[in-house]
């Protein structure tokens, strides 16, 4: 049991360190348009992104697939950008007027690409593992954890933004999207640059 609890910690500390800023950016930018009448859709894009990381870590962990981490690292914040701006342009329409079904399908395969981002990091703390597939879902489940954590927070200050301090919907997507992209930008540059 005390295994489950490391794996699952590192995965739950994994996302939620603020040195790894770059997925609770992403899980910002997924969820800005939704608000708590939507909690299911966000339920199932987040667990639909874990799903895509776990496919990739568990690709990557069994050396089934190799990529280059400088192409994986400068793709993630390449991701973020993508979403934001998804969102601005999509800002205007209703939460329940999204293509959910391509929504789905997008959230997947940027799940994979952040997922090869964390095989690196997971490489190295199953190093001497024998069957590495028992912590790699414990690690998985600690990642999705700390995901819900992430949006309920960004669910909790939409709620506060828009019901109580009045801020409409458009403009709360268009702040936190555009703090996003701000933010990540820089990142998205260095990446380039290294690469």
């Amino acid at each position: 049991m005390s295994q489950f609890w490391l794996y699952f910690r590192l995965g739950l500390e994994h996302v939620l360190d603020w040195h790894a800023y770059d997925h609770i950016l992403f899980l910002i930018a997924l969820v800005a348009s939704y608000t708590f009448f939507g909690w299911k859709k966000v339920f199932w894009l987040v667990t639909v992104f874990t799903l895509g990381h776990t496919f990739s870590l568990f690709l990557s962990v069994y050396e089934i697939v190799l990529v280059d981490t400088q192409w994986v690292e400068f793709l993630i914040p390449l991701t973020i950008i993508v979403t934001a701006i998804f969102n601005i342009l999509n800002s205007k329409k209703k939460e329940t007027k999204t293509n959910i079904n391509l929504l789905y399908f997008i959230t997947a395969f940027f799940g994979i690409i952040h997922g090869l981002g964390f095989s690196t990091y997971f490489k190295m703390v199953a190093a001497g593992t024998g069957n590495k597939l028992l912590p790699l879902l414990e690690f998985a489940l600690g990642i999705e954890a700390a995901q819900i954590i992430v949006v309920l927070c960004v669910l909790i200050f939409a709620f506060i933004f828009q019901n109580v301090m009045n801020i409409t919907r458009r403009d709360w997507i268009l702040v936190l999207s555009s703090i996003v992209i701000g933010v990540i930008l820089p990142i998205l540059r260095d990446n380039y640059l290294a690469l």
